[in-house]
């Protein structure tokens, strides 16, 4: 039995889609990303108020650096030896009485709750605080992929900082079951 030869269109048809594949213009190169969002203030503090009829106060430092924003500070009032939930929540407003105002954890990019630096979180999730035998609690807390001013979409200026009675379990949706708001402050920018 002889070899079964092509259809003699065969060659051709091959020629051709092999000439227009060759001829396509390269597609355009992709525009490059849009610059990520900084920092346009230096400085702001937040000035923690009771709520929730608690003794709580305090007032923390806000510094753009590198990754995001350091909080420093202190807060007291607490019960000696205790854990605290401690967020940035995404309205400026302390105005109720229980801190109601503020609203919920910000959250820009649609994240579960969670614990900072371990997976997925919410912008405004940080650490627990942790109160010393004297009922005051050192901050020193760096909330990373936020901005301090200018108005981009993970600015954290104008919104408010929020302590908590309980602890945060880093789990439970949408708030780490932290309980009540017992002092929240208004992050301000002052140069």
């Amino acid at each position: 039995m002889s070899p079964r030869r092509p259809p003699a269109a065969a060659p051709a048809l091959l020629a051709a889609l092999l000439a227009a594949c060759a001829s396509a213009p390269p597609p355009p190169p992709a525009p490059p990303p849009p610059p990520a969002p900084r920092s346009t203030a230096q400085e702001a503090v937040a000035n923690l108020a009771p709520a929730s009829g608690s003794l709580v106060s305090g007032r923390l430092l806000l510094r753009p650096e590198a990754g995001g924003v350091r909080l420093r500070g202190e807060v007291g009032g607490l019960t000696p030896g205790s854990l605290h939930g401690f967020h940035v929540h995404e309205k400026g407003d302390c105005s109720a009485a229980d801190a109601s105002s503020a609203g919920g954890h910000f959250n820009p990019a649609a994240q579960p709750h969670g614990r900072s630096g371990h997976g997925a979180h919410h912008a405004g999730d940080a650490d627990n605080l942790v109160a010393d035998a004297r009922g005051v609690a050192q901050v020193d807390v760096l909330l990373p992929d936020v901005t301090l001013g200018g108005g981009a979409g993970n600015d954290i200026a104008g919104r408010a900082i929020v302590v908590h009675a309980a602890p945060d379990d880093y789990t439970t949706q949408p708030a780490g079951n932290a309980g009540a708001r017992i002092a929240c402050g208004v992050i301000r920018i002052v140069r």
